[in-house]
């Protein structure tokens, strides 16, 4: 979440009064994310999240993320459900963007990441995939390995500015990705962005799952490998393999993974880790002077990236293999 786009209090006011909301009480807009203009509302009849969608999302992809919110929901995932207005639509245009009201979902993101959120998270995951099941809609992943060469080509010529360097071995370990992502493997419905600030607990138990945008048709052992990198890393790099283990097994309780997936488990963090350090570099250099938006840096990536590369065998994770299926 972050906030590009500013909205004046006469534009607020006349969107929401084409809803059944209330007077709006305050609107602040939220720092944290990087991608669309969000805001917390907060109307007579309660909190909700207004979403700008900018640039970067193609509005032809948000009939997908709006149904798939409704899917989710309606299959037990706790997920936010779009508002519609007076006449039933729940996607409408503020300030020249399209734009969403969305339900609030109570809970808190983990500031500090302990072993029990990684097991709760990997259970929530697979529930995610499971549910995700008979979504009729699809939309390919843009971001996945066929998608990362236009990523680098936009950030090849100052990548050295981040880090010297930094260009040539992006490159090469995109020439690896590209020659040995996996196929065949179990696809459906991923999240692809499933940060802890993206995840909500209550009293130690996740209590919701927010922030669609990246939602997409792909590999659901890709969508374990995002998460591996985003949750089981420590401060100093390191991975913690006890989280590692947590999030693994939590998930294979309610949705086991083949033998194959697992397998593939090691390249698969290698290519979401090259992923974010792309849109992250992509970011870094382009984020716009003023934005209200938290620059996020890429060089952490870089040095997850670097970790998976070493791995040989599940066993480097701490993990255990699962029979041949």
């Amino acid at each position: 979440m972050a906030v590009y786009t500013e909205v004046s209090d006469e534009d607020l006011r006349a969107f929401v009064a084409e809803y059944d909301l209330g007077e709006v009480v305050s609107c602040k807009g939220i720092a944290e994310g990087v991608e669309n203009s969000n805001y917390l509302l907060v109307t007579a009849r309660g909190p909700y999240i207004l979403t700008l969608y900018e640039k970067r999302v193609d509005p032809a992809d948000l009939p997908f993320f709006l149904g798939l919110m409704h899917h989710l929901a309606g299959n037990g995932v706790e997920c936010p459900l779009p508002v519609p207005a007076r006449d039933g639509e729940a996607l409408r245009t503020l300030c020249g963007r399209p734009a969403v009201i969305v339900t609030f979902l109570s809970g808190m993101w983990p500031r500090r990441i302990l072993p029990e959120h990684c097991a709760e998270l990997g259970a929530g995951l697979a529930r995610l995939h499971l549910a995700g099941d008979g979504f009729p809609m699809r939309r390919e992943n843009s971001l996945s390995v066929a998608g990362w060469r236009a990523l680098l080509e936009a950030s090849r010529g100052r990548a050295d500015e981040v880090k010297p360097g930094l260009a040539a071995l992006l490159e090469a370990e995109l020439a690896h990705l590209e020659a040995h992502w996996p196929a065949g493997l179990p696809a459906g419905v991923i999240h692809a962005d499933l940060f802890p600030d993206n995840v909500f607990f209550r009293d130690g138990r996740l209590s919701g799952l927010i922030d669609f945008y990246f939602a997409c048709t792909d590999l659901l052992a890709y969508d374990v490998a995002i998460c591996l990198n985003a949750w089981c890393f420590e401060p100093d790099g390191s991975l913690n393999v006890t989280k590692a283990r947590l999030l693994l097994s939590g998930y294979r309780r309610v949705r086991p993974l083949s033998a194959e997936e697992m397998a593939a488990l090691p390249l698969l963090a290698r290519g979401s880790a090259l992923r974010f350090l792309l849109t992250r570099l992509y970011d870094w250099l382009n984020t716009p002077p003023g934005a209200m938006v938290k620059r996020k840096d890429p060089l952490e990536y870089l040095h997850k990236l670097r970790f998976h590369q070493q791995v040989r065998s599940l066993g480097d994770y701490g993990l255990e293999a699962v029979p041949a299926s």
